[in-house]
């Protein structure tokens, strides 16, 4: 990959992958053909769990301070050894580098994984085994967790014969399908969660190769490309003939860059997603070998590549257009939206640990640092608000023109809308929606500031005063049902301007201030990286009284959540997976790091206000985790 054009890159990844095809022969052919035929493609196999050996196995995200003291002593060629590692008396010190609490997350059944008994220790233990603890017991399942793993497990996809997704939902009662029988990327994520903390691993290592492979497809909109990097939103998988005759078909993937979509919108999330996802599997399997694969680490540069390329944009934030992420239809979200800032420094951070150092990846890397710096500032020191800065753009001065401005965005201070003057509490603020010149979105949107959590582009104190709005703001973002998308709804001449009268997205449904259940896991990352488990207990509390009765439903309609979308699909599959890995992280905190980021402080030691000899006042002090 040393010095490769994008376009050198891309025909490596598509040689390194090759498409998979499984002949299926038809009824007019060979009687032992309908056996083929039916033991081919499982539509909905159950995944055993991977095979354990019988002695523990080590983890490199888990992986003890006193094994790493025994490799360096011992040199890299010595033989590994087992060092026994005690159980931490807090499930939280598992974080660190106890490998035996995951392992009984994992395999309680194998557990104790420590090294082979001695025959001392055999004695030794018959005489104190009554001064022994006993290990505590695994929690049963309740009927609703049973029922979701049933449900989740219904709606996987298989590709010649190997699992490699879900479908976005699979409602027995729906007739028309329209997209929600695909495999999207973002819908996906917390299935893949799921599945990995469960210990089944290959449907997510087969979804990331396969979703890989599509990347360096051709994809075209009326004569026109978009750039190699971009990932499909989603893929489906068909049963093509292979000839004339229709003797024998072929499975193909069937991928939807945004072509097919309403308003054909290209998917900028999908790719993020996918980064995100990736440092996740790998950090869980310790598959070091997927990760330094030329093709895999070819898909991590081109989506980079894509991300970080130049533009007019006098900002570091991503300008993408409406409708490009979670919220795909038209919002008023175009421009620099925080869902996409959030898990764009998501990706970088992830991206900055994966990518193997060499001649072609050292410019991308400094890249990559001089990106993160920039956002990380740009988000802390713009996007945040709270009852001061709320005062202060209150009194702000207009038409300012000098590198010192207070008004560096020329935000008017009518502009500040009146429910907020009520609404923002004495205590805790958030970040905004989008950010522009003369403008600012003030609505809360929920998985931008969640994620923004999670990966550390807050600093700690602003993550506490997001968490602590929530709380206090809970009959408004939470009530009936977790999660408002946004809040609060468009209504009347506002929204009619600004969604085009869109009937989907009516005042308090659907994107617009609809409750949608699948951000609870979201926000059971967020409470557990901020030490706060007792506020994702009481949304998940919450959910479980009525998921279940409800059907799995896709969103929650009114200004509470109180009714089931009027358009919502049941059994929605992220709505699943997103109950299931909320149960599981609160159960097992330790597992959030394979998704959060810890706070990086040589990110804002360097400052590009420091080149200018123009520039007399920096407020990047503001930003820095000291100053909130």
């Amino acid at each position: 990959m040393n010095g490769q054009t994008p376009m050198g890159l891309a025909a490596a990844a598509a040689a390194a992958v090759r498409p998979c095809r499984r002949r299926l022969l038809s009824s007019a052919s060979t009687a032992g053909s309908k056996t083929a035929a039916g033991t081919a493609t499982p539509l909905f196999p159950r995944l055993p769990h991977p095979h354990h050996p019988p002695y523990g196995r080590r983890l490199p995200f888990l992986v003890s301070a006193a094994s790493q003291s025994q490799a360096s002593q011992t040199g890299p060629d010595a033989p590994p050894t087992h060092i026994p590692v005690p159980i931490p008396s807090d499930p939280r010190a598992a974080v660190s580098g106890n490998l035996p609490f995951f392992d009984r997350v994992l395999f309680p059944d194998s557990f104790p994984l420590d090294t082979r008994p001695t025959k001392e220790d055999e004695d030794s233990s018959v005489q104190a085994d009554e001064a022994v603890a006993p290990a505590p017991p695994v929690r049963e399942e309740t009927e609703t967790e049973r029922e979701a793993w049933r449900l989740l497990r219904r709606a996987v996809v298989s590709y010649c014969g190997e699992p490699v997704g879900t479908v976005a939902a699979e409602d027995p009662e729906c007739t028309e399908t329209l997209n929600y029988d695909q495999v999207f990327i973002r819908d996906f994520v917390p299935s893949a969660l799921a599945f990995l903390m469960r210990g089944e691993t290959e449907i997510v290592r087969n979804f990331l190769l396969h979703t890989l492979q599509l990347q360096s497809w051709e994809k075209t909109v009326d004569c026109y490309s978009p750039g190699q990097g971009l990932m499909p939103a989603s893929f489906k998988i068909r049963t093509v003939p292979l000839d004339e005759n229709n003797e024998g078909f072929e499975e193909v993937l069937d991928p939807d860059f945004g072509e097919a979509a309403i308003g054909r919108v290209a998917p900028v999330d999908s790719g993020l997603w996918w980064i995100i996802l990736l440092r996740a599997y790998c950090k869980i399997t310790g598959d070091n070998a997927l990760l330094e694969r030329v093709d895999v680490q070819t898909g991590i540069q081109l989506i980079l590549s894509l991300c970080l390329s130049d533009g007019f944009d006098m900002f570091p934030t991503l300008l993408v257009t409406d409708g490009s992420c979670m919220i795909d239809r038209r919002m008023g979200i175009h421009g620099h939206p925080l869902e996409i800032q959030a898990l764009f420094y998501s990706a970088l951070r992830c991206s900055r640990e994966m990518l193997v150092v060499n001649d072609g990846s050292k410019n991308l890397i400094r890249a990559i640092n001089n990106r993160l710096s920039a956002l990380s500032f740009h988000i802390r020191e713009y996007y945040w608000v709270d009852m001061k800065k709320i005062n202060e753009i209150y009194r702000y001065k207009t038409e300012e023109y000098s590198h010192d401005a207070t008004n560096k965005f020329n935000i008017y201070p009518e502009q500040i809308p009146s429910w907020l003057v009520d609404w923002i509490p004495e205590k805790g603020g958030y970040l905004i929606g989008n950010l522009q010149p003369a403008h600012m979105d003030f609505r809360f949107f929920s998985l931008g500031n969640l994620w923004a959590i999670a990966s550390s582009l807050t600093t700690p104190k602003q993550a506490e005063g997001i968490l602590s709005l929530i709380e206090e703001k809970w009959d408004d973002l939470v009530a009936n049902m977790p999660l408002k998308i946004c809040y609060p709804a468009m209504e009347d001449d506002e929204w009619r301007i600004i969604t085009g009268s869109d009937p989907k997205n009516t005042p308090w449904s659907y994107h617009n201030g609809g409750s949608w259940p699948t951000l609870l896991w979201q926000f059971t990352l967020a409470c557990i990286k901020m030490g706060r488990p007792e506020l994702a207990r009481r949304a998940i509390a919450v959910a479980e009284e009525r998921l279940s009765d409800d059907k799995w439903p896709e969103y929650y309609d009114t200004r509470s959540g109180r009714f089931i979308g009027k358009q919502s699909r049941s059994y929605q599959t992220w709505t699943i997976a997103g109950f299931l890995t909320s149960k599981m992280l609160l159960e097992n905190p330790e597992l959030a790091s394979i998704l959060t980021c810890d706070e990086d402080l040589e990110l804002l030691e360097g400052c590009a206000c420091c080149l200018s000899k123009k520039r007399t006042r920096c407020s990047r002090r503001a930003a820095m985790p000291h100053a909130g």
